[in-house]
């Protein structure tokens, strides 16, 4: 009888995490031309990676399971899975709040958390793969500190983006309105900064 194959939970959270850092590109590409628009058909491929990002954690804890056998503790699976979800379902959120709040133009300050956005799941990314090989890696370290580090610059932007907002903007509809963007967008970086946290975390529990 042949053997089954065994299920690859790091290629999976790897394929999870590319589909954040992806979405993350096509909402760069989003602000980079910003159309409301257009924006309904621009982000349809982000939500597209939503709904397959739903499938593999659907897929992980299926196997979850049925599994005698893990490469690392169960739940340490489910929650690095669930926070690599949490980015790519904000990152949907963010997309969906633009055409739910009728944003009809981006602040430069938005397209720099966009920016910043692409670098931390980038650095998501990296870590992701590297968790696999981390007893080995060279990198990961470098990259949870990355990550780390962007966010901290996202952090000094949301609080200087809140001051601007509410120092120069009269009309209070636009202050409601750009007050949920930014945080939604803070909350992307808090999000992506939690994954590498976690990793982190995993590190030291399996060193």
């Amino acid at each position: 009888m042949a053997r089954k194959k065994q299920f690859d939970y790091f290629g999976e959270l790897e394929h999870l995490a590319k589909n954040a850092h992806q979405a993350a590109e096509l909402l760069e590409v989003i602000a980079r031309d910003y159309s409301l628009e257009k924006l309904e058909t621009d982000a349809e491929q982000i939500h597209l990676l939503e709904r397959e990002g739903d499938q593999i954690v659907q897929k992980i804890m299926k196997e979850l399971y049925i599994s005698f056998i893990t490469p690392i503790d169960r739940e340490d699976i489910v929650e690095i899975t669930q926070r690599l979800d949490d980015v790519l379902d904000t990152i949907n959120s963010i997309a969906y709040l633009l055409s739910s709040l009728v944003v009809k133009e981006l602040t430069e300050n938005a397209k720099v958390f966009i920016t910043y956005a692409v670098e931390a799941t980038a650095g998501v990314l990296t870590a992701t793969k590297e968790f696999a090989k981390f007893k080995n890696s060279k990198t990961l370290h470098a990259m949870i500190d990355e990550v780390s580090e962007i966010e901290g610059k996202a952090d000094k932007l949301y609080s200087d983006s809140l001051k601007a907002l509410f120092t120069n903007e009269q009309n209070p509809i636009e202050v409601i309105r750009w007050k949920n963007v930014y945080d939604q967008l803070e909350e992307l970086l808090n999000a992506s900064e939690s994954v590498v946290d976690v990793i982190g975390g995993l590190v030291i529990k399996n060193s």
